[in-house]
């Protein structure tokens, strides 16, 4: 269904909010704005923690599609989603596959690293090799500063910036927290930025570039949630032509890891050599009153309430009209 179609047609919509993850709380957030812009749209939508609810009451209950607006595990990982084609509900936002993969750092790094896309350098560790690892040799590989961070979590939750040696286990601990998996990256110092993506394909298309300024350069969680000292430049600054390879990077990383619907890639730009490096992309992106996609798409004339119309029209099924 082509996301130019007439909100009546939707059906009656869940929008599934909350969940299990540590992003619960920006999940409702997300999940309550998207719910209201729907309703206001005219379409029949009501909303749904799976925290709370059974997913089989999806089925039960006779939601015709879904408007994911969970982040994190079991909502952005292709759990939900695994579960939505079982019971042949149309979603929002990336299949399983494309999900499960972006979701995880690690992966979506050695998928990229594969296609020839730029990412900083990056040592795996897990927890039962934290106290036998040593600090001068994570940093012989990096470099300070370094960043520490689970494989799996959003929202800067569990992440460290490590200047010194002295404090690289301490962040390995409170990654290992969150996390089985921990991914140790060489910090590159320079220009943040984020591009959101819509579409699939070769339809696929790249919203205007955000440059992210966080106070003292740290863009936690609290700062991306919960404060108004971040600066977040639309237009970006950035020279015509860096910013249109940044959007032809991100939109390519985009297409390796086959998402669909929408995204958002994080970059950060050495300031030295200019060298765009893709960080991570997320499947499921905020939609609170701080959030991203929604400021990109509204520097170009989109409205969150037609960004929310057109997600959630692009709804579709991996194997949608596939015989079983």
């Amino acid at each position: 269904m082509k996301p130019n179609t007439s909100m009546a047609q939707m059906g009656k919509v869940a929008v599934l909010m909350g969940g299990r993850s540590a992003e619960r709380e920006v999940s409702l957030m997300s999940g309550r704005g998207v719910l209201q812009a729907l309703l206001a749209a005219g379409v029949d939508a009501h909303a749904f923690d799976p925290a709370e609810r059974h997913l089989s009451e999806l089925q039960k209950d006779g939601f015709q599609r879904c408007f994911i607006a969970l982040h994190g595990r079991f909502g952005e990982d292709g759990t939900v989603q695994g579960a939505l084609e079982l019971m042949g509900i149309p979603y929002t936002g990336s299949g399983v596959m494309a999900s499960s993969i972006a979701m995880d750092k690690v992966m979506t790094k050695r998928v990229w690293q594969a296609e020839g896309l730029p990412v900083p350098r990056q040592v795996l560790v897990q927890p039962a090799q934290i106290d036998s690892l040593s600090a001068d040799e994570l940093i012989q590989a990096l470099g300070l500063p370094l960043i520490v961070k689970p494989a799996r979590e959003g929202s800067s939750i569990g992440v460290s910036k490590v200047l010194r040696a002295e404090d690289v286990h301490t962040a390995l601990h409170a990654a290992a927290a969150c996390d089985h998996d921990i991914l140790c990256e060489q910090c590159i110092v320079g220009d943040e930025v984020t591009c959101p993506v819509l579409g699939a394909g070769d339809e696929a298309r790249a919203l205007p570039v955000i440059r992210i300024v966080a106070p003292e350069g740290n863009y936690d969680y609290q700062n991306k949630y919960f404060t108004d000292d971040t600066q977040y430049l639309v237009p970006c600054g950035l020279p015509a032509q860096e910013e249109a390879d940044i959007q032809a990077l991100v939109r390519r990383a985009y297409q390796t890891l086959g998402c669909r619907g929408w995204g958002r890639i994080d970059v950060m730009i050495d300031g030295k050599t200019r060298q765009p490096y893709l960080l991570e992309i997320n499947t499921s992106p905020g939609m609170t009153g701080h959030s991203l996609v929604p400021m990109s798409a509204a520097s170009e004339g989109m409205s969150y309430e037609a960004l929310c119309c057109h997600l959630l029209a692009s709804a579709q099924l991996d194997y949608q009209g596939v015989a079983a």
